[in-house]
């Protein structure tokens, strides 16, 4: 009872439930492991009674916890109201929300009458924001805490706004270094905002992956979700490279011709996308650009963004600086390195000056080049843009573990419990946020992650975002099976992300596949965070487990007909997927069982589109099936659709197949047509198939671009 009661505490589960009516108990070991990196001692009895005794303590004594949030127009929270009759609370603002020397108070007045909670009177509701929180009471005594006000729900999208589903990097246009580009997504979102009236483009992360031989070709375990690799630049778009002189001129047009051979063997000669090749070249393109001195409005651009990003930029710079001498595994580096506080840090940031300050460049660069895009999407009449991805987690031994250690949980790592799917559960190999260290900063490296990644984004997607209530913690050295959730203050975390999202004017996504915890998807919808539903999963699993009928499906959500982890529509339709799962050595029964199933469940999907009246061409033909499932999706309420950029030419390769390593491309290849062959940017532009399945989304509505053929449905 002891270990159970100081694990709720400190937020820590003692069981989950994998399945409905099914309870299973953590183990104790593992409990143990998980409250030892919230920094609790509990390996013994007489540990657990003595961190239980101080819990309770420092529980009963507390005035605040370390973050308060306050809704505007909402009642105050209970940590306001439960607070003894007399204390004074005085609210600094933050910096900019109002005048920073007129602090606001307000006193707790006693109850009228026992009926009548004490409560709180503002002098005046403090404006939206971050602020210093102090209380005072009668008895004399102290506590501060952040406070946390934040509006009630995010921005929302226009109803019916419809847009793209990419992997940046699968899109290679004619000009690209083997690799789509920030140049890329530019061209397609002004492309698709003027020609098809698209509303956005969704991408996947493209935070700051680490170096390696060979890189991890994954966009969801990065270096740093703080900053963006420049492996994404367009190397011709920088101002500085016209102004490039001889000698550095012919390097760059050999580096070009390198590039076009790059882009040559992906496009025409069944090579996959070799991130490393790329950004070997665009390194080298960018030490001779780098000799081009700033123009005197660019010198203080540059110098505006140092500012701006201050010891974070300087941090990871440092970091990228010193992987390139000691490789990038930070815990292997000498002595006093692995801290970026030490002297030895701090003298190596003097000895590679020049180095930190050429990372710190690429930052600003890709960062103009972001700014560039979501500027060509607004400007094409997109009602939102830009949609960045955010991961769930980062790697252990990236840039963001080294410079925030405090806020990691060493030794864990994030996944999933076993389930119905899954009887292994996963681990991610991302190391936990510890709930207490950012409740502790007020969630400020959660406030500064936010804040970058929407500074040029029309939308944010969360990754897994049922981790801002809890994620499956996994101690180093156990099966995934043997883990813990661990909860977070899902309303601190709710409100930085809506105050950030207002701040930006940006619309959130939430990806909320999979198990969800009973009371999120009501909480996220009641923040206007919206969710995603993916076609194949919407069923009345209440009911019939017949396919949901589209007026059934929900208003705050991204419908789509698939994403990045499910296979293309095209396979899903034909059954390629379960043959390409066949020979991997992936499916856990016979292959005809397997497609006997599939298609029987594709079967009644189309028969249900037939009876809708949304399959007009009839049975046999896969192009009119894919559009028919568009079709479905436009019919239903959810504010905004996506198609999967790869559906619009009819590729049938999956981008990612969980469960692979080196036995499948994941993150590697290129958009490729029905017959397997890849495709540039122009092509798919010009593809009648492609403006064929727009049609069902744009009311049929045909382009003056559209290429001949592309005639409405």
């Amino acid at each position: 009872m002891g270990l159970s009661r100081l694990a709720a505490l400190h937020g820590v589960a003692t069981s989950f439930s994998p399945s409905a009516d099914v309870t299973v108990s953590v183990p104790d070991d593992t409990v143990t492991a998980v409250l030892a990196a919230l920094g609790v001692d509990a390996d013994t009895p007489a540990e657990v009674r003595r961190s239980l005794a101080a819990a309770e303590s420092a529980a009963a004594s507390r005035l605040l916890p370390p973050t308060v949030v306050a809704w505007s127009g909402e009642p105050l929270p209970a940590a306001l109201t439960a607070l003894p009759p007399g204390a004074l609370l005085t609210v600094d603002p933050e910096p900019g929300a109002t005048d920073a020397r007129s602090p606001l108070r307000m006193r707790v007045l006693p109850a009228t009458d026992a009926n009548t909670p004490t409560t709180p009177t503002w002098w005046t509701e403090p404006p939206l924001g971050v602020h210093r929180l102090t209380v005072r009471t009668a008895d004399r005594r102290y506590a501060t805490a952040t406070l946390v006000v934040a509006p009630d729900r995010v921005p929302q999208p226009p109803v019916g706004t419809h847009g793209f589903l990419v992997q940046l990097y699968s899109m290679l246009s004619a000009r690209s270094w083997g690799m789509g580009d920030l140049s890329d997504l530019a061209d397609l979102a002004a492309w698709a905002g003027r020609t098809l009236g698209s509303g956005f483009v969704q991408v996947n992360p493209l935070h700051a992956a680490v170096p390696g031989s060979p890189t991890d070709p994954s966009p969801y375990r990065p270096s740093s979700r703080r900053f963006p690799d420049p492996v994404h630049l367009h190397i011709e778009s920088i101002p500085e490279y016209g102004h490039v002189a001889e000698p550095g001129r012919a390097a760059l047009d050999d580096l070009r011709q390198e590039a076009a051979a790059l882009r040559e063997a992906v496009l025409n000669k069944g090579a996959l996308i070799d991130r490393d090749a790329v950004w070997a070249l665009k390194k080298q393109a960018l030490e001779i650009i780098r000799g081009v001195p700033l123009t005197p409005g660019r010198r203080a651009a540059y110098c505006d963004f140092l500012a701006e990003q201050g010891q974070s930029l300087e941090d990871h710079a440092l970091w990228c600086a010193l992987a390139e001498v000691h490789g990038p595994l930070w815990r292997a580096w000498p002595e006093g390195l692995g801290d970026p506080r030490s002297p030895q840090s701090a003298r190596a940031r003097t000895e590679l000056l020049d180095r930190v300050d050429f990372h710190c460049r690429l930052a600003w660069l890709t960062d103009t080049q972001l700014a560039t895009a979501q500027s060509a999407a607004r400007e094409s009449g997109m009602t939102v843009g830009i949609v960045h991805d955010l991961a769930v987690g980062v790697h252990p031994d990236g840039a963001d573990t080294w410079a925030q250690q405090d806020a990691f949980a060493q030794g864990m790592s994030v996944g999933a419990p076993p389930d119905a799917f899954n009887a292994h559960g996963q681990d991610w190999g991302l190391p936990p946020w510890r709930p207490d260290a950012l409740a502790a900063s007020g969630y400020a490296p959660y406030r500064d992650l936010l804040r970058g990644l929407l500074a040029h984004a029309g939308a944010l997607r969360i990754d897994h975002v049922m981790g801002l209530f809890r994620l499956w913690w996994v101690p180093e050295g156990r099966p995934p099976t043997e883990g813990a959730y661990v909860s977070q203050d899902a309303e601190a975390m709710l409100a930085v992300l809506v105050l950030e999202a207002h701040r930006a004017g940006a619309v959130v996504i939430g990806e909320d596949l999979g198990t969800v915890e009973p009371g999120v998807r009501e909480a996220l919808a009641r923040r206007g965070v919206l969710g995603t539903s993916v076609l194949w999963f919407e069923r009345d699993w209440d009911g019939t487990g017949r396919p949901l009928a589209p007026e059934k499906w929900r208003e705050d959500c991204v419908a789509t007909a698939t994403t990045h982890d499910l296979p293309s529509t095209a396979a899903r339709l034909t059954g390629d997927h379960v043959t390409l799962r066949h020979r991997l050595g992936l499916l856990t029964r016979s292959l005809e069982q397997e497609l006997a199933e599939d298609a029987a469940d594709t079967a009644e999907w189309l028969a249900y589109l037939a009876r809708l009246r949304l399959l007009p061409e009839g049975d046999g033909d896969e192009e009119a099936a894919v559009r028919a499932v568009h079709r479905f999706l436009r019919r239903t309420p959810a504010r905004m659709a996506g198609v999967w950029l790869p559906d619009t030419v009819g590729d049938r390769r999956p981008q990612n197949l969980p469960g692979t390593w080196d036995q499948y491309p994941n993150w590697r290849l290129p958009i490729a047509d029905a017959q397997g062959h890849p495709v540039t940017l122009e092509e798919i532009t010009a593809s009648p198939r492609l403006h064929r399945l727009m049609a069902v989304l744009t009311d049929g509505h045909q382009s003056r671009t559209a290429p001949p053929g592309a005639r409405p449905s």
